[in-house]
């Protein structure tokens, strides 16, 4: 883990740039207390050492079923397909899919025990954190650490996308939701230290995969002073998701921003969906006589 000292920065979409329905605004200053926040997001080997202590089954296997992107799907689930999703029909509910078996039946994990563990509930990171005697980020840590100590900058590494015409996280390239202009076609995650890390040493806080946070989403309430929302009565309890994954894309979804994010139910889980996880640590006081 990272150890970082906390403080006053400034949070949200600086550029208005955000979409109205997300609040990423207005800019405002948060204060967030000394924490700790892993480098990357737990990775497949993490969370295979989780299920063989523990027994967890995660949402996706109790429900029988999780979300693959059609470009992923795996020849031999073809026929465990139960339906697009008639808003995003690159979205397919596919019958086995879970994080053993990202792409659906026929597929592993041969070859990516660094990558990001995917097909993962807020409520199986929470298994996964009293587990490891850790906890779920709030969304002002992560903000602030995502930031790697930038002010007001678009992403980890500063205002331009591609700095130096050089790539610096795992977003789609090519035409969204269709065709990959990556060699050999290449779609879904890469390792989690792959690319440069930010100034934090934190590694894809944008891209690859999106990340779970502690937080209530609500769209009528945002964050402030550090502290995480808590539900209203009554109120569906969606929670935080940020740092955008492998399929943004500028021509449907800029969520790759360091300001940006977005929202699920905690029981959802998909290919593109993973955590990383914090802990407090004790705020700085005087040095002891």
């Amino acid at each position: 883990m990272v150890e970082l000292p906390g403080g006053t920065f400034r949070m949200g979409d600086a550029f208005g740039e955000g979409y109205p329905a997300d609040r990423e605004g207005p800019v405002r200053e948060v204060t967030v207390a000394p924490f700790a926040i892993d480098a990357t997001a737990v990775t497949n080997a993490r969370y295979a050492e989780f299920v063989e202590a523990t027994g967890h089954r995660t949402d996706a296997e109790r429900f029988g079923s999780s979300f693959v992107f059609h470009l992923l799907l795996h020849p031999a689930a073809e026929r465990h397909v139960l339906g697009a999703v008639p808003q995003a029909p690159w979205w397919l509910g596919v019958s086995g899919a879970a994080w053993h078996s990202p792409e659906g039946p026929g597929s592993g994990l041969e070859g990516r025990a660094d990558h990001p563990v995917v097909h993962i509930s807020h409520d199986d990171a929470l298994a996964y954190c009293a587990w490891a005697g850790v906890r779920l980020p709030t969304e002002a840590e992560w903000e602030y650490a995502a930031r790697g100590g930038l002010d007001g900058a678009r992403y980890p590494w500063g205002d331009d996308f591609t700095p130096g015409g050089r790539e610096r996280c795992n977003t789609w390239l090519g035409t969204f939701p269709h065709r990959s202009e990556r060699p050999g076609g290449r779609i879904g995650t890469v390792p989690v230290t792959a690319y440069a890390p930010n100034g934090y040493g934190l590694f894809n806080t944008s891209g690859n995969v999106w990340e779970w946070c502690a937080d209530v989403f609500d769209p009528e309430r945002v964050p402030a002073m550090g502290q995480g929302l808590v539900p209203t009565p009554g109120q569906v309890p969606e929670r935080v998701i940020r740092g955008g994954s492998y399929l943004c894309h500028a021509s449907h979804c800029n969520r790759y921003r360091v300001a940006a994010r977005s929202h699920n139910t905690p029981d959802s889980s998909t290919g593109h969906g993973g955590f990383r996880v914090a802990r407090s640590l004790p705020p700085e006081g005087p040095a002891p006589a």
